[in-house]
């Protein structure tokens, strides 16, 4: 076996794993998801918990998501919004687009990103329906304090 050194710090080169004794075919190492895919399983997590407490707050809303905000809404540079809720006009049907830059910048953790991303449905949803926020969430999750 070849002796492989570990130059400048980058950490060891080469194989991490022996390949497949069946099929010679290297084995493929896990990795964690990437930060966009990341960002839309929260949110998908997000839409799944209110769908179930309150399945008629997601009637007539269509809910996207955008990496950034654009520069025509009343913003600055000091503060940056983290979603938009835009009402319903017939024939289409109301929106909440949530902004993933921003999202992700103000969480410290993955868990505090999947806090937040519900919190931020939450508001949204509430704005557009005017549901109270305790039947969006029932739980309180939307009220913990533990997202950073």
């Amino acid at each position: 076996m070849a002796h492989r050194r570990e130059r400048h710090g980058r950490g060891l080169r080469g194989p991490l794993a022996l390949p497949n004794a069946f099929t010679g075919a290297p084995v493929p190492l896990r990795s964690r998801p990437h930060r966009a895919e990341f960002f839309t399983a929260c949110v998908s997590a997000a839409l799944a918990r209110v769908s179930s407490s309150c399945p008629r707050a997601l009637t007539g809303i269509d809910v996207g998501v955008e990496d950034v905000p654009v520069m025509a809404g009343p913003w600055s540079r000091d503060r940056v919004p983290l979603a938009a809720a835009i009402g319903p006009v017939p024939p289409a049907h109301g929106q909440v687009v949530l902004y993933r830059r921003p999202l992700e910048h103000r969480a410290r953790t993955r868990k505090g990103l999947r806090i937040l991303v519900f919190r931020t449905l939450v508001e949204q949803l509430h704005a557009l329906t005017e549901i109270p926020m305790e039947e969006l969430d029932p739980e309180g999750w939307a009220a913990d304090e533990d997202w950073d």
